[in-house]
């Protein structure tokens, strides 16, 4: 019997990036289904009632919620292809702890690039350049986190580039000017069809975000 795999999302959302990633590197087939965060489905509701939030990973009827461990779920179920862990017990730790570092750091941090303004959102952008300096250390020379290949906290990390043309408009500041090695990194990155596919386009992002803040009465 096929596995039947369905996923629950919404197209800018970094959390479901992810598991689009990761679903593609494994060249598994799944049903998208895409959500209405202002209508939630019933099928969201009844899948992740305690949350009710996006992406929700449905296997065979079963759902995983929480994208660091959905993305871990599909590692571990389809792991005869593209593994994203790397076998060593060590090694695998150090890849949780910068996935880790990923949601506490930097994607917390940056919703503060959305929602502050003045001395408040200068400090958050500092902090968000500073946390990307410690991931370019980390990254080293390595063409990716996971070394030669895509791995784990570079499947959890670059869909954070789809949204940069968002924090740098917001703050007139560049990344790239800032932290060169990143930005090479995400090129590499987007390079995969599995990478490139699954993350829209920037521009497409800053459209939708600048609709929402329209919508919300947000100048």
């Amino acid at each position: 019997m096929a596995d039947e795999v369905v996923l629950l999302d919404f197209w800018p959302s970094l959390f479901g990036m992810r598991l689009r990633i990761a679903l593609a590197e494994k060249g598994i087939e799944y049903e998208y289904k895409e959500e209405d965060l202002s209508n939630k489905s019933p099928l969201l509701l009844q899948m992740n009632p305690v949350h009710k939030k996006i992406p929700v990973l449905i296997h065979n009827g079963k759902p995983v919620s929480e994208s660091l461990i959905a993305l871990q779920y599909i590692d571990e179920v389809w792991n005869d292809k593209a593994p994203l862990l790397p076998s060593d017990s060590y090694l695998r730790a150090q890849a949780r702890f910068w996935a880790d570092f990923v949601d506490k750091k930097i994607f917390e941090n940056r919703k503060k690039l959305r929602t502050t303004k003045g001395e408040e959102y200068d400090a958050a952008k500092e902090d968000f350049l500073d946390c990307i300096g410690v991931l370019e250390g980390e990254l080293g020379d390595k063409p990716f986190f996971g070394g030669e290949t895509l791995g784990f906290v570079d499947v959890a990390l670059v869909p954070l580039y789809s949204w940069f043309l968002v924090y740098e408009k917001a703050g007139n500041f560049s990344v790239e000017a800032e932290h060169p090695k990143f930005i090479a990194w995400a090129k590499r990155c987007m390079e995969k069809e599995s990478v490139s596919k699954s993350l829209p386009e920037q521009e497409k992002v800053y459209d939708f975000f600048m609709l929402t803040r329209k919508k919300r009465g947000i100048e």
